[in-house]
């Protein structure tokens, strides 16, 4: 049983959830990532980051938005509620090495993951370089906890509410600019990873991104997460899920997740639709 023990809400439609998983714990490594179900026989299965462990005390630490049906049913669990099902850890950990000077670059969510990147890249005995951005100081997360192990955090915001107006390859570029940045790790949407890769392309800085793309069973047999890397068909949960993200094909990327989107909204539109025709039977 997976007891949930700790709950918390970091905004607006973000949530921190800590719960019992002792074998996760034990084997998690940077980078990994979990499946969950709330419940095995109608539950889907989604992809969750892991934002923290603690072997000795056996826990898992979780962030995630509510951006759809599961979710928000993981929103509304409590501590001493339970969730049924959590495999993990998944995927290939990151590759940490003393390197030298690393660049940790997070988006919004992508914050979450990002964390015991940083540590481990920490640890490891590398000087950690942070830039951590939101939309506004209220979307910002984790800030105390990526400080702890960071040398230097940059905050950015797009409204400049907090920390300085600007996107995050801004500071990206002239850091590179400055030269010494051995590596780089960016996560958060997309769009964001694709144009951290363009920034330091350039100044040919090794930079990994980690791809939180459609999945189902998490074992690489359905195909869902499958990307295009250097040419090469890769599938995020069993090859990733970090890669180079100067071979990523960000566009191809986006474009199936956009295409699983649409077809969502088309079959939430005709569920609407169906719901409301029977309404108005019954009320006729």
């Amino acid at each position: 049983m997976n007891i949930i023990l700790e709950k918390k809400k970091l905004s607006e439609q973000v949530y921190m959830m800590k719960f019992s998983a002792p074998l996760i714990a034990e084997k998690h490594k940077a980078g990994q990532f979990l499946i969950i179900q709330l419940n095995k026989d109608t539950g889907e299965r989604i992809p969750l980051t892991i934002a923290d462990s603690d072997k000795e005390n056996g826990t898992i630490t979780i962030i995630f938005q509510t951006v759809g049906k599961t979710t928000m049913e993981l929103a509304e669990l409590n501590p001493n509620d339970y969730i049924e099902n959590v495999i993990g850890p998944l995927g290939e950990p990151t590759h940490i090495s003393k390197n030298g000077t690393v660049v940790c670059v997070g988006g919004g969510i992508g914050v979450a993951p990002l964390h015991p990147i940083i540590q481990a890249f920490k640890t490891a005995g590398n000087k950690v370089i942070s830039i951590i951005g939101a939309r506004n100081k209220d979307l910002l997360i984790l800030e105390d906890e990526i400080s702890k192990w960071s040398d230097e955090v940059i905050i950015c915001t797009d409204d400049g509410s907090a920390g300085i107006k600007a996107l995050v390859t801004e500071p990206l570029k002239q850091l590179c600019e400055q030269g010494g940045i051995d590596e780089a790790v960016a996560i958060g949407p997309p769009i964001m990873m694709k144009f951290c890769a363009e920034t330091t392309r350039p100044f040919k800085v090794k930079t990994t991104v980690s791809l939180n793309t459609i999945m189902v069973d998490g074992t690489g047999m359905c195909g869902g997460c499958r990307v295009t890397v250097g040419g090469e068909t890769k599938f995020v949960c069993v090859d990733g899920p970090e890669f180079d993200g100067h071979l990523v094909d960000f566009d191809n990327m986006m474009l199936r997740h956009k295409s699983y989107t649409e077809q969502e909204k088309t079959a939430k539109d005709k569920h609407v639709c169906n719901l409301d025709k029977k309404i108005k039977e019954i009320q006729s």
